[in-house]
């Protein structure tokens, strides 16, 4: 049953190789930008292995996306327990892409999320 967990990593590499063009980065600034070897960065954008976490977050940094947004690209991150997605609802679709522009700093994000759900009607 190897399909599945290649479909991940294959997913997760596609996404990782998007966001690092988004970012007009080559290869080679993303291995310096994380002190990755430039095989196993390319090695990972083809689904070809499956990084660590620290890999993941090495990554996540410099393509200025959270770990958690990679993972969920490539399918490989869910709530497993019953109630954890009450205890921690799914952010509106706005959220999201608030939370996946890269052009904005961590304080900007926070501050439109601020004033988006300021707008919303209160229940």
């Amino acid at each position: 049953m190897t399909e599945p967990r290649d479909s991940q990593m294959e997913t997760l590499g596609a996404f990782i190789r998007s966001r690092r063009k988004l970012a007009n980065l080559t290869l080679r600034q993303l291995a310096e930008q994380t002190r990755l070897s430039n095989p196993y960065l390319s090695q990972i954008e083809r689904g070809l292995h499956q990084p660590s976490v620290r890999v993941i977050r090495l990554i996540s940094g410099a393509l200025n996306v959270s770990a958690e947004t990679l993972l969920a690209q490539a399918g490989l991150l869910r709530h497993d327990r019953p109630g954890e997605e009450a205890a921690h609802p799914r952010p509106s679709t706005v959220e999201e892409a608030i939370q996946a522009e890269n052009r904005l700093s961590p304080e900007q994000k926070s501050a439109l999320v601020a004033v988006f759900r300021s707008m919303l009607p209160t229940q």
